[in-house]
């Protein structure tokens, strides 16, 4: 049996469509097919948002940042489209064929926090903890 694809989308793919993507293959390996990718790619992933993945068990420092108009243009098909931020939503994204479910799960931008690099940390860490909760309580209603 095929596993649903998922694709995450945010405005770079450095940080919170890159968290869903990790913890997606963290806890439902077996059930599901994860990617993301940005609208506007970095060229690198946010070094908060590593280390808090870090912190985590889960090692992102040398995943890959795709363009959604490059899986777009290849012809990649999903299951499920997630955007992760207000942005990418907005944005005119590409319509892929054969999508049964598209949803808005807006998150912070761990790009645009403030303060010393403690607290900037620890406002990353809170974003990624909203991210795995919101997906973990998504596996458990089996993307419903």
């Amino acid at each position: 049996m095929k596993k649903p694809r998922v694709l995450f989308i945010c405005v770079h793919n450095t940080g919170r469509s890159q968290i869903a993507e990790a913890y997606l293959k963290k806890f439902a390996h077996d059930k599901y097919d994860a990617e993301s990718a940005g609208l506007e790619p970095a060229d690198e992933i946010n070094p908060l948002v590593v280390k808090a993945m870090q912190e985590e068990g889960i090692d992102i420092s040398q995943n890959k940042i795709q363009s959604v108009f490059e899986l777009f243009k290849d012809g990649k098909l999903y299951d499920h489209v997630i955007t992760v931020c207000d942005s990418a939503a907005e944005a005119k994204c590409p319509v892929f064929a054969g999508i049964t479910k598209r949803w808005n799960w807006p998150f912070p931008d761990p790009a645009a926090v403030e303060g010393t690099e403690d607290e900037k940390l620890q406002k990353v860490r809170d974003i990624r903890d909203m991210i795995k909760n919101r997906l973990l309580d998504t596996i458990q209603n089996k993307f419903a």
